[in-house]
């Protein structure tokens, strides 16, 4: 029963997919669009085959995945520190609060230019930008969230002697589990947008150096490629958090935030 609901449901998901793709053949075939604006689906796919057999779009996709990883797990980590400290600790969010809230509204590409210069052209400074993407919305969710976490749990424990760490570990983390991993997925979706301001930086691979790339060539099935790959990736990533926020929820359902 479950796997006939849960196959209904993938059906219903690519309703509009096939929908799109569908329309997409029609508008690049019935004139309403030249194929230098809009490239017909299978030429796009015939762009795939032709990178995958000069051994160049699995690169592109393997080093933009890197990237994002890496800068996920380093923003996402210190979002969690800081979002924490603020989360408990009502000084913190005095003195830090304000701070990090006016970082937050620094649009992405206002940091090209800083990183250069401070880490220069390489690896470290991609990563750093997906990191401050993904910081953000674990740092919001994290100390929006514990500020929430039921007293009368926190005051049982204490009254048990659980104070501290294995406090935040045992009863408060539990407590916003599930809003932190709703947090991470939108960190993640962060992830990949900063992913494309990031490879603007002096990148010679990645996909979003092909975006670019194929803009500046007038490649536009490149670039229909290149978007289509980072829809998909960004979709598989945010469904493996999907698991862990459903085993969250199984796990820590029971314990209130409220």
């Amino acid at each position: 029963m479950l796997r006939g609901r849960g196959a209904a449901s993938a059906g219903l998901g690519l309703v509009i997919p096939v929908a799109l793709l569908l329309l997409w053949h029609v508008l690049s075939t019935n004139g309403t669009f030249t194929p230098a604006q809009l490239p017909e689906p299978t030429a796009v796919l015939s762009a795939g085959v032709e990178l995958i057999q000069r051994g160049e779009l699995w690169i592109h996709v393997a080093i933009s995945t890197q990237r994002v990883f890496w800068g996920f797990v380093i923003g996402a980590g210190l979002g969690l520190a800081l979002g924490a400290w603020i989360g408990l600790s009502r000084w913190a969010a005095l003195l830090a609060g304000p701070t990090v809230g006016a970082l937050r509204a620094v649009p992405s590409l206002a940091w090209v230019p800083l990183l250069l210069l401070w880490i220069g052209i390489g690896e470290d400074s991609k990563v750093t930008l997906v990191a401050i993407g993904a910081f953000f919305p674990v740092y919001t969710t994290v100390s929006a969230a514990l500020q929430h976490v039921d007293r009368q749990w926190v005051e049982a424990a204490r009254s048990f002697g659980i104070t501290g760490l294995r406090l935040f570990a045992t009863v408060q983390l539990p407590a916003v589990l599930p809003s932190v991993v709703s947090g991470l997925r939108l960190a993640l979706a962060q992830g990949w947008l900063f992913l494309v301001a990031a490879e603007l930086i002096g990148a010679s691979m990645g996909l979003g150096f092909l975006l670019t790339d194929s803009q500046d060539n007038g490649r536009t099935d490149r670039l229909l490629l290149a978007i289509l790959l980072l829809a998909i990736l960004g979709k598989l990533t945010d469904a493996l958090l999907g698991l862990f926020e459903r085993w969250t929820r199984r796990r820590w359902g029971a314990i209130p935030s409220t």
